[in-house]
Order: C-alpha cells, then sequence, then structure tokens
C-alpha cells in the first residue's frame, strides 16, 4: 500500500515542482513588469477572485465530494453507470458555472466594488486610488472565464487521479504559468497597462488546459456528453456532499479574500506583498501536501468503500508522517531564508529591495503556518473519504470566525502582517479541530513510534537552521552582491540545508522508506 502511494506521490510531486517552477517563472516576469505597486495590487485582486471560486467550484470542494461518490460507482456499478454519473454531473456542475460565469463578466464592477470595498470607497468619493476599482472591473471581466474553463478541467483532473492517472491533472496547470509568461514577455511591452496582457494570458491558460485534458478522458473511455442531472442520486449525493465540503475545504481560501478586503484599505502595495510572499507558500504546499493529499484521497476512499478501518488508519497516518517529514523542514526554511528568497527571485525591474523587505514579514508569518495549511489537507481527507462533509465545515466555520476576529486583534497593530499572522494561526486552530476529532473517532491512531519519529524529524530541522543560519551572509550583502552570485549562494545553502537534514535523519536512524 505505502510503495504505491509513494510512487504516485512522486509522480504528482515530480509533475507539480514543473508547474510550481514554472509558476515562480512567472512570478518573476510579473514583479519584473509591475513590481508591488498599484497595478500589480489590482491584477492579483482580479486573479484571485476566479481562483477562489475555483477552489469551491472544482479542485477544492467539489473533487472532495466527487471523488468518493465515483470511486464507489467505479466498484460496485458497470462502466455504464459510471460514465451516465459522469455526464450528469458536468452537465449540472456545467450549467451552474455558466451561470455564475455570465454573472461574473457583466456584474464585475460589482464583484469588484464587493471584494475591494476600500477602492470603491475612493472612487464613490473621488479619491486618489478610485481608478483601482475601475481597473479591477475591467480585469476581472477577462479573467473571470477562467473559472468555467478550469471547473471543466478540475472535472477530468478528478476523473483521472480516480483512474490512478495522476500525472495528468498535475501537469496541466503547466500550461497557464506557459501562457501568462508568453502574454506578459509578448503582448505585456506593446500595452500602455501590460496588467491587461496578464489578464488575457489568465483566459488563455484556463481555455489550453481544458483542451490539454480532453483526449486522456477519450482514451479513457469517459469522454461523453454532458446532461442536465439535478435529480440524479449520484449528483444529488455528490451535492449534499459538496455544499457543506465548500466551506470545510476552502476555509484558507477565504480567509484570503477577507485579508484582500482588508489590505484594500491598506497601505498600497499590501496586496502585492501578501501575494508575492504567498507565492512561496504555496510551492511546497502544492508540492507535498497537496499532493500528499490528491494521491490517498482515492486510497482512502477505497479503504472505505471496502470497510478496511485498519488500513484505512494506516493510510491516513502514512499521509500525515510524511507531511511532517516533508513539511517541517520547508517551514523552517521558508521562515531562514525569507528575504534572501524574495531577493534572488524578484529583486529587479520594478520590484525593489523594500518590496522584498516588506514581502519578508509576511512571510515569516505565512510560512510559520505552513505546516498546519499541509496538515488541514491531509486531515480533511479522512472525512471527505468517508462522506462526512458536516464536521469539515463546522470546524472551518469555527476557524473562519477565528480568522476575522484574529485579523481585527493583528491587523491594526500589524497591517498587511498581521493579515497573514491571523491566516496562520486559523490554519493551525483548523488542523487541530480536524485532528482531534479524527482521534475521537477512532480514525487518526498513535502508532508505536509515533513520538520518537517526530522529536528525530524536530531534531534534524534544528540542526538544519542552525547550519543555514551560520553560513548566511548578512542582508547588506545579498543587497550588494550580483544576481548570479546571490542564486549560486542562496541555492548552496538550500542544498547544504537539505542535506544536513538528511544527513541527521540518517545518523538518527529514522526510516524514509
Amino acid at each position: 500500500m505505502s510503495k504505491s502511494l509513494a510512487k504516485s506521490g512522486i509522480i504528482v510531486s515530480a509533475m507539480t515542482l514543473i508547474s510550481r517552477v514554472l509558476g515562480l517563472v512567472r512570478d518573476v516576469v510579473i514583479a519584473n513588469l509591475m513590481g508591488a505597486g498599484a497595478a500589480a495590487d489590482v491584477f492579483f485582486f482580479a486573479n484571485k477572485i476566479p481562483n477562489f471560486l475555483r477552489r469551491l467550484f472544482a479542485e477544492g470542494a467539489f473533487a472532495q465530494a466527487f471523488v468518493p461518490v465515483l470511486t464507489e460507482y467505479k466498484q460496485g456499478k458497470p462502466l455504464e453507470d459510471t460514465r451516465l454519473l459522469v455526464a450528469r454531473v458536468s452537465g449540472t456542475l456545467g450549467t451552474l458555472v455558466t451561470i455564475v460565469t455570465l454573472i461574473g463578466v457583466i456584474g464585475s464592477p460589482v464583484v469588484a466594488a464587493l471584494f475591494g470595498m476600500g477602492w470603491f470607497v475612493d472612487w464613490y468619493n473621488d479619491g486618489p486610488q478610485g481608478a483601482k476599482f475601475v481597473l479591477a472591473s475591467d480585469l476581472l471581466r477577462i479573467t473571470f472565464p477562467y473559472l468555467w474553463f478550469i471547473t471543466f478541467t478540475a472535472l477530468a483532473g478528478a476523473i483521472l487521479n480516480t483512474l490512478g492517472k495522476f500525472a495528468v491533472a498535475a501537469f496541466t496547470p503547466v500550461f497557464l504559468n506557459v501562457a501568462i509568461i508568453g502574454f506578459a514577455l509578448w503582448l505585456g511591452p506593446q500595452l500602455e497597462q501590460p496588467e491587461y496582457a496578464l489578464a488575457w494570458g489568465v483566459f488563455a491558460g484556463g481555455l489550453v488546459q481544458f483542451l490539454f485534458q480532453i483526449p486522456f478522458l477519450k482514451r479513457a473511455g469517459l469522454l461523453v456528453r454532458p446532461r442536465w442531472g439535478w435529480r440524479d442520486p449520484g449528483v444529488t449525493k455528490i451535492r449534499t456532499l459538496m455544499i457543506p465540503a465548500l466551506f470545510g475545504v476552502s476555509v484558507s481560501q477565504i480567509n484570503l479574500l477577507l485579508d484582500t478586503f482588508i489590505a484594500s484599505f491598506l497601505m498600497s502595495g499590501s496586496i502585492s506583498w501578501l501575494y508575492y510572499s504567498d507565492r512561496l507558500l504555496e510551492f511546497p504546499l502544492g508540492l507535498f501536501g497537496i499532493a500528499i493529499a490528491t494521491v490517498i484521497l482515492p486510497a482512502l476512499s477505497s479503504r472505505h468503500v471496502d470497510k478496511s478501518a485498519e488500513e484505512f488508519s494506516r493510510t491516513l497516518d502514512w499521509g500525515i508522517r510524511k507531511v511532517v517529514l516533508l513539511g517541517l523542514p520547508a517551514m523552517a526554511g521558508l521562515i531562514v531564508l525569507a528575504e534572501p528568497m524574495l531577493m534572488v527571485l524578484f529583486m529587479r525591474g520594478e520590484f525593489t529591495p523594500e518590496d522584498a523587505r516588506f514581502a519578508s514579514y509576511s512571510l515569516y508569518a505565512y510560512g510559520s503556518g505552513l505546516l498546519s495549511f499541509m496538515l488541514v489537507k491531509v486531515l480533511a481527507t479522512g472525512f471527505y473519504s468517508r462522506q462526512d462533509t458536516k464536521r469539515p465545515v463546522k470546524y472551518g466555520i469555527i476557524a473562519m470566525v477565528s480568522n476575522m476576529l484574529f485579523n481585527v486583534i493583528f491587523a491594526i497593530p500589524f497591517g498587511y502582517v498581521g493579515l497573514a499572522i491571523a491566516t496562520s494561526m486559523s490554519a493551525a486552530l483548523n488542523a487541530g479541530l480536524l485532528g482531534y476529532n479524527l482521534w475521537r473517532d477512532g480514525v487518526l491512531k498513535r502508532y508505536p513510534g509515533t513520538l520518537t519519529y517526530l522529536t528525530k524529524v524536530t531534531a534534524a530541522v534544528l540542526a538544519m537552521i542552525a547550519l543555514i543560519m551560520y553560513f548566511a551572509p548578512s542582508r547588506d550583502w545579498w543587497l550588494a552582491a550580483d544576481f548570479m552570485v546571490r542564486v549560486w549562494r542562496l541555492s548552496l545553502l538550500i542544498g547544504a540545508g537539505a542535506l544536513s537534514y538528511l544527513a541527521v535523519l540518517l545518523l538518527l536512524r529514522v526510516k524514509l522508506r
């Protein structure tokens, strides 16, 4: 079991690595083109809204509800019934998302006003930041159709993941990054406002992702004509599971939107600094946390269908151990090397040393919550694979309300950094609630050697931190050094840190298999 999961996890992580590296290249291009100014704030805002809805309709809540039901059909019903389920799910979901997309495009000023209230108020009062509201409305009209494309892309990806074909779905986001990079380099210099080029890159990237997965679905025999099926038993079951999961799996995204709403009232650049730091957080989160959660969801769903309680618990335990093994050093590395990484990746063109310094503050705060974000992804599968969506939504709402309270407490003294602190604290609360209740259900068990395992991993991380801090140069050195020298030094620090972590693990006889 663990060997199969490990193989799938490596495949997903490898494909995700390609996507994340290109994502960083994309952000480097954007930083060079626009920096962290007003136009960058608005583009990140216009890109965040459809991405938030993507989490609700596509990758997040939908996948968590759809995969367990599809697994049930695949293992217990004829192929024709499975094809009919896919047809009715795609038709029903597609109709709803089409309506939402049209509303978003037509009503983009209303959407911009709801989530960018600070800009709208300034525009209404003829203030200096009123132009941000107008630009946000225009960009949303271009980026909002991305929601339609990515919903069907996510549906196809969920089907292929259930069939064990993880590589296709994990590789698909590469096309979005390539499209944005291409439009930024080709169309951006030709426009007076390059943010429009980036918005069209998002649109094109969504279209290419949608088209890419169609041949793979056809080869699997599950490319079917969409049909409306609101009252179909399978659709009803997915809908019942999905509605509460809209909150349970997307709490972190809702929290990020709340951050954006509050940041629209803060100093110019706040949204961009939060964005760049969040992008570095997303790299290990996608590479490890989401990858592990992706491969164990079908496995857990199968164990639940087979009524293999012990195997279910061991699969979940495997996921948690791997998250700790990979997430703890990643969290430490993000915090210790926050500003150097931002300098190396983004500090050129319009992105200044001050932008790197301000973004590093929010990265410290986001980085401290990385392990919690990863654990939420994995622990939530322990509920969704058992088709239990009510309790995760309850814990998610508690975490979301807590985040709002934390925002008030920390945003006043710490500004945009306080928003990142609040998000990390609410993620820790959410992970704690999920873990405690899985343990209380008897699903999450403490197997022999768990405490020893955690102690050894922590010791290895501390050794890694000590080595990096000893050899890391001062901020003045990073500012004065040439670009290639900075790249070389950062690579050496990351490599030495990774090797020291691995060496200590081996010395302490931690089993990596």
